[in-house]
């Protein structure tokens, strides 16, 4: 087997568990989670907030809240070696290094008493030991990478001096400082609006194909997956619910809750017709129904629904979804594609 065709990320039964209350117990926010990415791919996770995609990354970073949360089972292999055991000294060693995250909220994660050349520059002089004059220097490489305008300037602004999107855009040049195997971006795009939405992932194609970084991209909005993805994964309540190329899951979705997904994205062309809403909302985990955990929820329910929960079968070469009707659904639903 060739060098790039081994998975750079390796994640397998992945399973994270919080405690909750007084009483100390603990509930799953990922059960049995796998996926993997290989160098230079793409790989989208979507679903709606509370499906677990965050806690899915945050886990992969080693940055879950060390009272609360921790991984009860399971394996995070990066270049094939095992993350789950390393202690905090090592994982710093990784992260910012080989591995980055861009985060959600820039203006909550950037720190506000210091300017934006310190925070890019510090990443820098910790992990590739350069002095903090030469990181400042490639701060501001990094900015002007980004298509910040005037970054000698900038680089001496606080978060607050900056727009939205011009701090997704620092937040982008920190995340790339030391040009990482593995860029995780949580949500990035989801607080700007549409055309700075579209130059950002305009900006992280680029620099994907430029510095040949994998990248695992987690979102709710499945127009923006069509747009960045080579692979998905489909999450509900804590679990992935289908998996398989971009293409199988746009044309033939087998999993309810995909196509629900699908159908409530708005499309060129619709004139007035209505978008199709979920009913519900997504189960606390404390209350999870029994059976298939979508199934309050689906349109397809059906008796079968509520005898157990479905595993993640394998229809066809890399597409596999959770769902006891996935085969006749996919199939349905491709006719109609």
């Amino acid at each position: 087997m060739q060098v790039e065709t081994m998975p750079l990320l390796e994640v397998s039964g992945l399973t994270t568990c919080f405690k909750t209350g007084l009483d100390g117990r603990e509930i799953n926010a990922v059960e049995n989670v796998s996926f993997s990415v290989r160098p230079g791919e793409t790989l989208a996770i979507v679903g709606e907030s509370g499906s677990g995609k965050s806690v899915t990354s945050l886990s992969v970073m080693g940055l879950l809240p060390a009272r609360t949360g921790r991984i009860a089972s399971g394996s995070v292999k990066f270049r094939g070696r095992e993350l789950t055991t390393l202690d905090n000294q090592a994982m710093r060693g990784i992260r910012g290094r080989e591995m980055s995250m861009i985060f959600q909220e820039p203006m909550t994660s950037l720190n506000p008493v210091y300017t934006i050349g310190h925070q890019i520059a510090e990443v820098i002089v910790l992990h590739q030991k350069l002095g903090y004059k030469a990181a400042l220097e490639k701060a501001v490489e990094m900015l002007d990478l980004v298509g910040i305008p005037e970054p000698r300037k900038r680089i001496q602004n606080y978060p607050h001096q900056m727009s939205g999107g011009m701090r997704q855009r620092a937040m982008i040049a920190m995340a790339l400082s030391c040009e990482p195997a593995l860029l995780i971006a949580d949500e990035p795009t989801t607080a700007l609006d549409v055309t700075i939405q579209a130059q950002v992932l305009e900006l992280l194609k680029d620099l994907q194909a430029r510095i040949g970084m994998a990248m695992v991209f987690i979102t709710h909005d499945l127009g923006v997956v069509a747009e960045v993805a080579d692979r998905v994964c489909v999450m509900y309540a804590g679990q992935i619910v289908e998996t398989g190329s971009a293409i199988d899951i746009f044309k033939a979705p087998a999993m309810p809750y995909t196509s629900a997904l699908l159908k409530s994205v708005p499309r060129l062309g619709m004139g007035d017709t209505r978008l199709t809403a979920i009913p519900g909302y997504v189960p606390p985990l404390s209350r999870l129904p029994k059976g298939c955990r979508f199934r309050t929820r689906c349109a397809h329910s059906a008796e079968i629904c509520a005898s157990g929960q479905p595993d993640l079968v394998d229809m066809s070469s890399g597409h596999a979804a959770r769902c006891f009707r996935a085969q006749e659904l996919s199939l349905r639903n491709e006719a109609v594609a």
